[in-house]
């Protein structure tokens, strides 16, 4: 294994000519052993989805779900990230830092944040294996080399890597095409926004080979001030089929350089002015104000997969999945007279003065490198469709710091690292799931699983104080549900799910005691499907024990901070339907109503412990809804309204008044034109966004703390006071685009 390891750590300093020197001696060695036997099409599509199998569900499943295919995805897919994307599906709310959806944006479902979301792509978990966060800007414009997407919300089935406490979204990248083509992708619009997007298939070259990939460089101002993004991303694979064989190696990256606005702004500057960003700001020595040109994130993220499906029988398929990821990048800021302690400095002593802050500008570095092993099995009969296999996978991070300029460096060394320290982790996990069908109106589903993580650090954190941890975690994971089918129109359903999660490493950080959080899961639901109506309905109750919520306050670094809440719980009704008025108009609607509730809070205030009682969880409105107006007049041309409206909600878990956001309605109008040609291009894509018609002023995140200083006059020597800070989102904004399909 450690061999292994040191192979995968020399291929990922290699240059891009030798990855696909690499895939092209794949592709030879394919070509050598391959069977010449003529590839029927729909097998092609059923050995993809063998990817995602393990930790996907079908339509009888008793999992609450959504799913998206390539096509939708496409209609408003102008450079937004994935988030945006999935903005109108049921209890999704959306935010973006800066503003208009490009660059660090964030989901939440349920009112779980993004932290609490399993995401992976062709099973291999995505999640960060210590921040467990998802950070689709390393990925830019990946939603152009995606085949479907599955949203499940509550615990849904078990999957590969963190546990999910509130959903899971399962990405399948680009099937094997069958036949060649080319797209050229440009889109252009408000801040300076722009995609430019070159892709291509060979299609199957003597019925078995592929070769496909995507080029994507996106680019925006932000609607924030300065909230600029510089996006390039690359995906790449080379894919074997034959009748019961896929094998695909896939190298997919991006690098993003993204000026910083994770601060937000005061409530008086959203009054006066809302896209003020206070990142880089600093006074020069003429008492002037100005602002960092440097202040960014700066990251490169490059994965490396390779996966093998074999069908044995008609009753037999196996599944592998190699993974390596290798992620570095730095965030680098400009300090204004900060302590020599914080650095570790010592003092000077200029003409007589004793110097003890300085300007300077740092770096806090990230080096990590992520390796992943997927193996499973499926059995498939008439009335038996059962998974089992397992995961492995094992996280090896540097954290460090530097300081690359200083006004006065006192005995700091060139390229020297003011703190320095690392993170391990591994995670084992087995699994087996089962649908039955017990008869022509009942089918069983039950999942298994058993998790084991392992988490340790050393070394010395940004604080300069000694960060130790070292954890195991072993966590029992069960499942089960019931589906009964009325009649060919109807199905109810019934699930119960157990999960656990381990902390992560910023709540060690801030809270030695933090525990893992532990979720039962209870989804009551109806499916109805007749002709081109449907609807489905449920219910869902998500009981947790020491649920890490957000407190609503940030870290140094924009991180938001949890805790432990003890007992609290969700319990909540999702509706939505497909309504088709007539041939050419559909309506579209979702509704959730839910409450979120700690049953009992206590807290700091002015030096003495309050209990509060029950209130409500920070950021978890009670009411979220979307609608989607669809009219297409012919079949070229389609135009759709569409409209999210977020009800009130609190970024701290005290329902002060000040930590209130408050509801907003947005609604957007997208048109897509479609022109066939026989000409060069196979046809022109036309396509235009424009959010927010209305012009709603909105916030949808912030954060909200509590601080205590000294007070003489308080009886208790302190008095706690406040500051919140607030994201404001854009105004009314467009994107345009066209695409050339050959």
């Amino acid at each position: 294994m450690k061999n292994l390891f040191n192979y995968l750590s020399f291929l990922r300093r290699q240059e891009p000519t030798f990855h696909f020197f690499i895939l092209l001696f794949f592709m030879n060695f394919c070509s050598i052993y391959g069977q010449e036997k003529k590839q029927d099409s729909t097998k092609v599509e059923k050995l993809d989805e063998v990817l995602v199998k393990a930790v996907r569900v079908d339509a009888k499943s008793p999992i609450t779900h959504s799913n998206v295919t390539k096509k939708e995805i496409a209609k408003r897919n102008l450079g937004q990230d994935i988030p945006m994307l999935l903005n109108f599906l049921p209890s999704v709310v959306t935010t973006s830092d800066a503003g208009a959806g490009v660059g660090y944006t964030g989901i939440r479902i349920r009112g779980v944040s993004g932290q609490s979301t399993n995401v992976t792509i062709n099973g291999i978990p995505y999640n960060d294996a210590e921040s467990l966060g998802t950070f689709w800007v390393n990925l830019g414009d990946f939603a152009s080399s995606v085949e479907s997407l599955q949203l499940q919300r509550g615990v849904g089935t078990s999957t590969n890597g963190s546990g999910a406490f509130g959903a899971s979204i399962n990405v399948l990248t680009d099937a094997v095409s069958k036949e060649s083509s080319g797209e050229i992708s440009n889109s252009f619009g408000s801040f300076n926004t722009r995609k430019h997007t070159v892709k291509f298939s060979t299609g199957l070259m003597n019925d078995h080979f592929e070769i496909a990939g995507r080029l994507s460089n996106i680019s925006s101002d932000g609607y924030i001030d300065r909230a600029s993004t510089d996006l390039k991303s690359y995906f790449l694979q080379g894919s074997y089929i034959d009748d019961n064989t896929l094998i695909k190696a896939i190298t997919f990256g991006g690098s993003e350089v993204t000026y910083q606005a994770w601060n937000g702004i005061d409530a008086e500057t959203l009054r006066d002015n809302r896209t003020f960003n206070p990142s880089g700001i600093y006074t020069d020595d003429d008492g002037n104000t100005q602002f960092y040109d440097r202040e960014v994130d700066d990251y490169k993220q490059d994965h490396y997969q390779l996966h093998w499906n074999q069908r044995y029988n008609n009753n037999w398929s196996t599944n592998i999945g190699l993974n390596y990821t290798y992620g570095r990048g730095f965030f680098e800021q400009f300090r204004e007279d900060d302590s020599f302690a914080t650095y570790g400095f010592n003092e000077l002593t200029v003409n007589g003065e004793t110097i003890n802050t300085t300007d300077l500008v740092r770096r806090r570095w990230l080096d990590n490198d992520f390796y992943v092993f997927n193996a499973n099995a499926n059995y498939k009969t008439n009335s038996l469709d059962m998974v089992f296999g397992g995961s492995f996978s094992h996280y090896d991070g540097d954290h460090f710091g530097e300081v690359i300029w200083a006004e006065f460096a006192s005995q700091s060394d060139i390229r020297g690292r003011y703190y320095e320290g690392n993170g391990k982790k591994n995670d084992f996990s087995m699994f087996s799931k089962a649908n039955f069908k017990l008869n022509d109106k009942i089918q069983l589903y039950g999942d298994l699983q058993v998790r084991n993580v392992n988490y340790e650090t050393s070394g010395i954190a940004s604080n300069l104080a000694t960060f130790t941890v070292d954890e195991n975690f072993v966590f029992f994971n069960p499942k089960a549900g019931i589906t009964y089918e009325l009649d060919q129109q109807n199905d109810l359903y019934f699930s119960y799910a157990r999960a656990n999660r381990e902390p992560t490493r910023d709540d060690f950080e801030n809270n030695e005691t933090v525990k893992p959080e532990q979720l039962n899961d209870f989804e009551l639901g109806w499916r109805h499907k007749k002709g081109n109506f449907s609807f489905n309905a449920n219910g869902y109750l998500m009981l947790y024990n020491e649920q890490l919520v957000l407190t609503g306050a940030i870290d140094g670094v924009g991180n938001p901070i949890r805790t432990n809440s003890g007992e609290s719980y969700r319990a909540g009704i999702e509706l939505e339907a497909v309504i088709s008025v007539t041939p050419q108009l559909t309506l579209q609607p979702n509704m959730a109503v839910s409450a979120n509730r700690n049953r009992e809070t206590v807290v700091s205030l002015n030096g003495e412990l309050i209990n509060l009682g029950a209130t409500d969880i920070s950021f978890s409105p009670n009411i979220v809804a979307a609608n989607a107006i669809v009219f297409q007049p012919i079949k070229s041309l389609q135009m759709s309204l569409l409209s999210k409206f977020v009800g009130e909600q609190f970024m701290s878990n005290t329902e002060n008044p000040d930590s209130k956001l408050d509801s907003f309605f947005v609604n957007d109008f997208n048109i897509t034109y479609t022109l066939e040609t026989n000409k060069l291009f196979k046809s022109i894509v036309f396509t235009g966004l424009v959010n927010n018609i209305l012009n709603e002023k909105y916030v949808a995140n912030g954060y909200f703390g509590s601080f205590d200083f000294e007070d003489n006059t308080s009886p208790t020597g302190t008095t706690t006071g406040f500051f919140s800070g607030f994201y404001p989102q854009a105004t009314t904004n467009f994107l345009v685009g066209m695409t050339l399909n050959f």
